[in-house]
């Protein structure tokens, strides 16, 4: 099933994607695309449904991001071989864990704002991965067990913030519309092996990331075991799941989204999206020691290492 949510921000409403293609309204049948509906036994109730008795939906709603309750948005780095050569950093022993807090959640569809200040403003391609039931200390062969779906998010990120402002990677994560979900949540059963996915990532209408979950360092079911033995994961925490090469940091010179860019990306089987990059709003008055100074910070060097 590909389970989405469409309407205007804040107030979307259920549905899913029939299998022709259509949006046919959920309303009435569930209150909202929540961990009920995508725990094992929703799923259950939901294949029991006569889907084309559903009302389909008219016109090209905004689609939000699928799902609710996302209580962790917790993203893993330098997960694929290519893209740890291309930041000339080793490929890890164990997952590099770094959090993407739940307010920088967008639209697939919804615009990048890029945040005052900001210099090296990036793009990442990822399979996101839904938790479905709870998981605690899982080893890797029951792990898979407890995801529910899959899809498509862009890992947004500003350089400068995340690894030149004292190399705490949150701080470049988590910004505002930094976390594109969507358009779908796939349910495991239709994706089946999450390590054959094609990744796919343009700018401009210019190819920048090509690449296959099967060159993961560490694959889905390695990664959901290893975060269960130091938090238990949730139904809704969502995990992202690290990209392949072809970053703005790993471009010689180094190439970075400006106001205007448009950003293309895909995950194969759980759908495509577009933001535009706009200039953020905000104005941000320096504190006495001008730590929001876009100067501060390492240099290009540094933000490689």
């Amino acid at each position: 099933m590909k389970l989405v949510r469409y309407g205007s921000n804040g107030r979307e409403r259920p549905g899913l994607i029939d299998p022709r293609g259509a949006l046919r309204s959920l309303q009435g049948v569930v209150a909202d695309i929540g961990p009920a509906v995508y725990s094992p036994a929703g799923q259950r109730a939901l294949a029991r449904l006569d889907v084309d008795s559903l009302p389909l939906v008219k016109g090209k709603p905004r689609l939000g991001v699928p799902f609710v309750g996302i209580g962790k948005f917790i993203a893993i780095g330098l997960n694929y071989h290519d893209h740890a050569r291309e930041t000339g950093a080793k490929a890890p022993s164990e997952p590099i864990v770094f959090n993407k807090w739940t307010t920088c959640l967008s639209g697939p569809f919804d615009p990048i704002e890029q945040p005052p200040h900001s210099t090296r403003l990036d793009w990442e391609v990822e399979l996101g991965v839904v938790i479905g039931r709870a998981a605690r200390c899982v080893g890797v062969a029951q792990a898979l067990r407890h995801v529910a779906g899959y899809c498509t998010l862009n890992d947004v990120s500003e350089r400068q913030f995340q690894l030149g402002r004292g190399s705490q990677w949150d701080k470049g994560k988590g910004c505002d519309t930094f976390g594109p979900v969507g358009p779908w949540l796939v349910t495991a059963d239709e994706v089946g092996d999450p390590q054959n996915l094609q990744l796919t990532l343009s700018v401009n209408g210019q190819r920048m990331q090509q690449g296959t979950t099967r060159e993961m360092i560490f694959g889905v079911a390695q990664i959901v075991s290893y975060l269960s033995h130091f938090m238990t994961l949730l139904p809704g925490d969502l995990i992202a799941t690290g990209t392949p090469a072809g970053v703005g940091l790993g471009m010689n010179p180094p190439r970075f989204l400006q106001p205007g860019d448009v950003v293309e990306l895909e995950v194969q089987g759980l759908g495509a999206q577009r933001q535009q990059v706009v200039a953020s709003r905000l104005r941000v008055a320096e504190d006495a020691r001008g730590l929001v100074d876009p100067a501060q910070g390492g240099n290009l060097a540094a933000l490689r290492a």
